[in-house]
């Protein structure tokens, strides 16, 4: 692989990182909660996270230590990381309430962080999109009080993928905020179909799920709907680059499919973000080929072991172009965060004032 460019040394913005707390507090009300997550210590910097009382995975500590992150972040020449829930941390599947108390839990862990990272963490949370209400509720608190730069949700919330109409309003408070969306993979469809061990519900179901969540965004009009809402799409968007010749196509033949879309699906998949964890250098060409040049962002999965260890020479060495490795590896993220509009300074001040 080339060598980086020394004036890129540390430069990078990954998109996609994940946080689990170091502890969850009990149930609310003292009660047991079917899904609600506690953690076990797992020895040498690791815990395990176990739900319904099975182990759902151990993890180590680089997940709730800055240190720990900022090291490794320097060895990866990673300059910003946006940290976000692990999935399985929506609690879409909670009652609205509890799951509300847990995803405040996990995003107060994250702005406890951001503050902790010295300006090198940006913060996405999770909301309980279950209930709109509280949903919406906690997104204007994760942007105005702790100055996140936007939320992470699932590719679908208990089966309703992201396009569905019933979740304008969530989007509406999104757009008018100003804050970015990021849609990770979340127990998909189609698990019955996988024949093999547990960890290909990552590998095959998750890039699934998210390509059917990145078509239902044109499919069901939320692009033309919100012209201004930034949002991404994790694991390069799954298999939605597979899908969108197939719906171009069919755009083309079907009456039916045209009056859902006053333009082009492959016009409309140019407003879609989505990150680089496809693990391959022609895919990312591909990407880059339907998204454009400006639409694809570093995204990693760090801490855990399935990830991008190395990203930036990935795209160094797939890409000769110097100005595309730069909007690649930073200046896309700079506009979908829109970093120039909130600075790292300002985040830690809303920190500070809302932990007082």
């Amino acid at each position: 692989m080339p060598k980086r460019r020394a004036a890129c040394t540390c430069c990078a913005v990954d998109v996609h990182c994940h946080v689990v707390p170091s502890r969850f507090p009990g149930a609310p009300g003292g009660v047991s909660t079917a899904g609600w997550p506690s953690m076990v210590d797992a020895g040498e910097c690791h815990a395990t996270i176990v739900i319904n009382d099975k182990p759902y995975r151990t993890v180590s500590d680089a997940c709730w230590m800055a240190k720990r992150r900022l090291a490794e972040m320097d060895r990866a020449g990673i300059r910003l990381q946006v940290l976000s829930p692990m999935p399985e941390l929506f609690g879409y599947w909670l009652d609205a309430s509890p799951a509300n108390d847990l995803v405040r839990h996990v995003n107060d862990t994250i702005a406890s962080l951001v503050a902790e990272g010295e300006g090198r963490f940006a913060g996405f949370g999770g909301v309980a999109l279950q209930d709109l209400d509280l949903a919406i509720a906690e997104l204007h608190r994760v942007i105005r009080d702790l100055g996140f730069a936007g939320v992470e949700i699932g590719s679908n919330i208990n089966g309703m993928p992201v396009g569905d109409p019933r979740l304008h309003p969530f989007f509406a408070e999104a757009e008018a905020l100003g804050a970015a969306v990021f849609v990770h993979a979340v127990r998909p469809a189609g698990m019955d179909r996988l024949v093999g061990p547990a960890p290909l519900q990552q590998i095959l179901g998750y890039p699934t799920d998210v390509g059917l969540a990145a078509a239902s965004a044109i499919t069901g009009g939320l692009l033309t709907k919100f012209p201004k809402l930034r949002i991404a799409f994790s694991h390069g968007g799954g298999t939605f680059a597979s899908l969108l010749p197939r719906l171009q196509q069919g755009y083309e033949v079907f009456p039916a499919v045209r009056e859902v879309m006053p333009k082009a699906p492959v016009e409309l998949a140019r407003r879609l973000y989505v990150d680089s964890l496809v693990f391959d250098e022609e895919t990312l060409r591909r990407l880059v080929s339907i998204f454009g040049e400006d639409k694809v962002l570093i995204g990693t999965d760090y801490p855990f072991n399935f990830r991008e260890a190395d990203p930036v020479a990935r795209i160094e060495a797939t890409f000769a172009d110097l100005t595309l490795r730069e909007r690649l590896t930073f200046a896309n993220a700079q506009e979908y965060l829109a970093l120039d509009k909130v600075s790292s300074d300002e985040r830690l001040s809303r920190f500070g004032a809302a932990q007082r």
